[in-house]
């Protein structure tokens, strides 16, 4: 079916945040073609008793199937008659469309609404302009210590311990068994974790501090407010604890066999540059990125604009993801917790895109190229096997990304100022 687009009666209305209800009105006498057409096809195919199939009349298709039929026509008028009048007004859809109050009586036009949302469009008036500080943190002993300490306790080794309490940082093994609730268990469940890590249940690691290596107790114990199963949050439960065991970490010295078994470090000297060295690179990509933050806000306050709720709301569940278990009001609340930085988020990305467009700072081809040949000189391979990898990975379209905005960034500091200050 081709609905003539002449034909049809279109309006168009402008609500809040890039909303559009689109009314159409499509003429009885297409309305009353199109059943024609489906108690046609109907009749093709369906077998009656006392007629040859194919060889049914329209008419006894119309009074068998009437409900089927004006419900199959009205489908696809709708269908047709909706993307007709989208050409119509030059309108492009960014949202499912709601359609909504429907007439559709025998012999009359068909008239429904149908309501979308549509790409907003932004201007921008002020680009530059703007104060800006970039906070510039200063690694310091202390920091490369905290690193150090790190990689001790990657390189150090659980020794048993059979007698005395266990304490935070122990690695312990113990037996639980539930004594009293709805599923006592009758010999319990075997558990391996380290306290202090909030790898259990507070009542549970206090407990455990009680016993030595190859003893038991029974013990009451309730589940925090936050417990992540709902039904189980304040419940007081019975259980019986059995220490199995109880490790401490031997921490190696610091010194330059730690170094090399840490990697390839001749001494510590080296390693603890090494560490000076990636701790102001991340100070250096965090400052960065907290100044195209600031940037950004900067223009949204200047150049305010409102955002499709559709848009938002994509957003926000692209973020928390798929969440198996929770009810749709546990949902909601969720959604509307994050929404506000989701909305920040959205018009921060739309930005950039109308910079980028008013600009022409989008990524060419051989800048993408040039890139592809950098990354190819740091992992020691060709281009056009890093281009296939990224290819494959669907991740082509991301470098653009990346190239594009980094351009608008270079552009919107050099229209700013930037200063340099202590990080707090």
């Amino acid at each position: 079916m081709s609905i003539d687009r002449s034909r049809l009666n279109v309006t168009v209305e402008e609500q809040e945040q890039w909303r559009r209800r689109m009314s159409v009105t499509v003429p009885a006498a297409i309305v009353q073609e199109e059943e024609r057409k489906a108690a046609q096809k109907l009749a093709s195919r369906v077998k009656m008793k006392g007629f040859r199939k194919g060889r049914i009349p329209t008419n006894v298709i119309e009074g068998r199937f009437s409900g089927a039929l004006r419900q199959e026509a009205l489908d696809k008028l709708i269908g047709e008659a909706y993307r007709e009048a989208l050409a119509i007004e030059e309108l492009r859809p960014i949202s499912e469309g709601e359609v909504e109050k429907i007439s559709y009586e025998p012999e009359q036009d068909l008239t429904f609404a149908i309501a979308f949302d549509v790409q907003p469009e932004i201007e921008l008036g002020r680009l530059g302009g703007f104060a800006v500080e970039r906070p510039q943190a200063t690694v310091t002993d202390a920091h490369v210590d905290e690193i150090m300490g790190r990689i001790r306790e990657q390189n150090g080794v659980w020794q048993p311990v059979e007698t005395g309490g266990p304490a935070d940082g122990d690695l312990v093994n113990v037996r639980i068994r539930r004594l009293d609730g709805a599923n006592p268990s009758p010999e319990g469940k075997e558990y391996e974790f380290v306290l202090g890590r909030g790898d259990a249940i507070p009542d549970v690691e206090t407990s455990i501090k009680t016993l030595e290596p190859g003893t038991a107790g029974e013990f009451s114990v309730t589940f925090p407010t936050d417990f992540p199963e709902e039904k189980r949050r304040g419940q007081e439960e019975r259980i019986e604890l059995t220490l199995l065991g109880r490790k401490t970490l031997e921490l190696p010295p610091v010194d330059d066999a730690l170094a090399r078994q840490a990697g390839a470090f001749e001494n510590l000297a080296e390693l603890r540059a090494r560490i000076t060295e990636d701790l102001e690179k991340d100070g250096a990509q965090q400052a960065e990125s907290i100044v195209r933050g600031r940037l950004l806000d900067s223009l949204i306050e200047a150049n305010p604009f409102d955002v499709p709720r559709s848009m938002v709301d994509r957003y926000a569940n692209t973020v928390i993801g798929e969440q198996k278990g929770l009810s749709s009001e546990r949902l909601e609340e969720i959604l509307a917790g994050i929404r506000p930085e989701a909305e920040r988020a959205v018009k921060r990305l739309l930005i950039v895109e109308k910079v980028a467009q008013i600009q022409q700072l989008h990524a060419t081809e051989e800048e993408i190229d040039q890139r592809i040949e950098e990354i190819a000189a740091q992992n020691d391979t060709t281009a056009s096997e890093v281009y296939a990898n990224l290819q494959k990975a669907g991740r082509i379209e991301t470098l653009e990304r990346e190239i594009t905005e980094g351009k608008v960034f270079d552009f919107l500091k050099s229209q700013s100022a930037i200063t340099d200050t202590p990080a707090a």
